[in-house]
């Protein structure tokens, strides 16, 4: 469902290898910038009244009369089109829908006549390009091929929202296909939306694949959104645009309704400028769905929805925290950041165990490919075989005979290659899929993150989210130089992603990763940290990490 970059078996191996030397001297924390004459201006971005603006906020003011939730709606769709459209033109926001104001015209009436129906009632929120709504938008993972495609029901994740009360203000932009097309792709392009660009600085690459989640909610364009996460696509765009970020356990939240990648890594997941967000939205997306039977698990007592519960300033006193060492290491001055968080763990009162490195790591690459090959393959067919058109795609190989008869606007800047190899590919029954999805489930879980977390009886492993965000480059193709979002991905473990700091202006976020069912207590751990350090600061929208 989504993939945090191009992804090759090439990268997989050289992910958690230290890749410090590929930064250079000058992305160092206050290496020399160019003179200030040759800096270029910041771009005219106007005042915003729900600047950082949270959930909690935004309620009072609604249920004290302060504030309508159409006049909120009004102001986030003008943001849009000043920063999105206009000025910026961050390109985060694929479509917006046309009957937004209405639905918040009727929500305000319903908190007159009955009250809120539920904690997100009149929030506009955002949903990525691959979360089916059953409205006058379409949903299309970015790619002409899909254009007019109007699903018949809301996708679970959508249906939820709703029932909470929330606006779905519209489709953020994506890596198109989640980025599982080309082994040279350029994250937060898509046909449809063209290049997302990162609100810290305009010539850097947001990741991907939640690219338009990620930057719309860091530019104030919405209050939350929603991503989904393959490997490292909520938690990439998360660290690249200053986010919170929540990578659920699989079986959390249902993945019904939303185009796929994989069905063994797949979730849906929120995006929010702090973890109160992040928990009161994942608290929404969370539940039972009977067209998603692995959430059958989840409802059955180890899903809790009152994810607000566990916001406690002191939620790291006597928290076991394990330092995985080898998922750093590929950043020098991201190291020194996450040294600075290591020991703050420490002084809030964790008992902080360094190192506690996640075996296998390095061997996760292939089976993990091979896996994702096969289930895109066959997920990707049964999606398209849902849909109620009587014309378009049907399988894989339409999508590739439409993307080769429309190469100049589906492959301007990269292939298809991805989509090939998993065309070869036989069914689910194949001798070689079931050996690669042993292998992984294997190596992630009893011997991978379950060893390392029981042999040392720790309530968390932190480790660095990513790297600062590159620049964008269509020529060569994403530079994504290492990140920690593997083995939880791989494992289906629960993992979340909070601001650590700022390399160049630049953001970066530290990863908290636990157990299966663990996110109340990965959010304990989250929000005692951002409350003591609050690193998250809005972007400036500068041209380039000198203006």
């Amino acid at each position: 469902m989504t993939i945090g970059r191009g992804h090759t078996r090439r990268q997989t191996r050289r992910r958690f290898l230290g890749c410090g030397s590929l930064a250079g001297a000058a992305a160092l924390v206050g290496a020399r910038t160019p003179a200030a004459a040759s800096r270029p201006s910041l771009p005219e971005v106007p005042a915003f009244e729900f600047d950082e603006a949270t959930i909690a906020q935004l309620q009072d003011a609604m249920a004290k009369g302060a504030l309508t939730s159409r006049r909120l709606t009004e102001a986030y769709l003008g943001r849009i089109e000043a920063l999105d459209r206009q000025g910026p033109r961050l390109r985060s926001v694929i479509e917006t829908d046309p009957e937004a104001l209405a639905e918040a015209e009727a929500l305000d009436r319903e908190r007159r006549a009955k009250g809120p129906r539920g904690p997100l009632h009149g929030v506009p929120v955002l949903v990525k390009d691959n979360v089916d709504t059953a409205d006058r938008m379409t949903t299309t993972a970015g790619s002409l091929a899909l254009e007019g495609s109007v699903p018949k029901r809301d996708a679970h994740v959508a249906r939820l929202l709703r029932e909470a009360g929330a606006v779905i203000l519209g489709k953020a932009n994506l890596s198109e296909w989640a980025n599982f097309r080309s082994t040279r792709s350029v994250s937060g392009w898509s046909a449809r939306g063209g290049q997302c660009r990162n609100p810290y600085a305009l010539d850097r690459n947001p990741c991907g694949s939640s690219s338009g989640s990620g930057v719309a909610v860091s530019a104030n364009l919405c209050v939350v959104a929603v991503g989904t996460e393959t490997d490292g696509s909520i938690l990439c765009p998360s660290t690249s645009c200053g986010l919170v970020g929540i990578k659920p356990t699989i079986g959390l939240v249902s993945r019904a309704g939303i185009i796929p990648i994989a069905h063994s890594q797949d979730t849906a997941g929120p995006m929010a400028r702090t973890v109160a967000d992040a928990a009161t939205l994942l608290g929404c997306l969370a539940g039972a769905d009977p067209r998603d039977p692995t959430t059958a698990v989840g409802a059955s007592g180890a899903a809790d929805r009152d994810y607000a519960r566990f916001l406690d300033p002191r939620g790291l006193e006597g928290a076991r925290i394990g330092v995985a060492r080898n998922l750093a290491g590929f950043h020098p001055a991201v190291d020194a950041l996450f040294d600075a968080a290591v020991a703050e763990l420490g002084r809030l009162g964790a008992v902080v165990v360094d190192p506690a490195d996640v075996p296998h790591v390095d061997e996760l690459g292939d089976p993990e490919y091979e896996v994702l090959l096969y289930e895109f393959k066959a997920g990707i067919g049964a999606y398209l075989e849902s849909l109620e058109r009587r014309e378009g795609p049907r399988s894989l190989a339409d999508l590739i005979a439409f993307n080769e008869s429309h190469r100049e606007r589906e492959m301007p800047f990269f292939g298809q290659e991805i989509f090939h190899q998993a065309q070869e590919k036989g069914p689910l029954t194949s001798p070689a899929y079931r050996e690669a999805l042993e292998t992984c489930r294997r190596l992630s879980r009893k011997e991978g993150l379950d060893e390392v977390l029981e042999k040392s009886a720790l309530d968390a492993l932190v480790a660095p989210t990513g790297g600062p965000a590159w620049v964008i480059d269509p020529v060569n193709g994403d530079h994504y130089i290492g990140g920690n979002s593997t083995p939880a991905a791989v494992a289906g473990y629960p993992s979340l992603s909070v601001p650590m700091g700022f390399v160049s202006g630049l953001p970066v976020g530290l990863t908290f990763i636990g157990r299966p069912w663990s996110e109340g207590g990965l959010i304990r751990r989250a929000y005692a940290f951002e409350q003591a350090t609050l690193h998250r600061r809005p972007p400036r929208f500068r041209a380039t990490v000198y203006s």
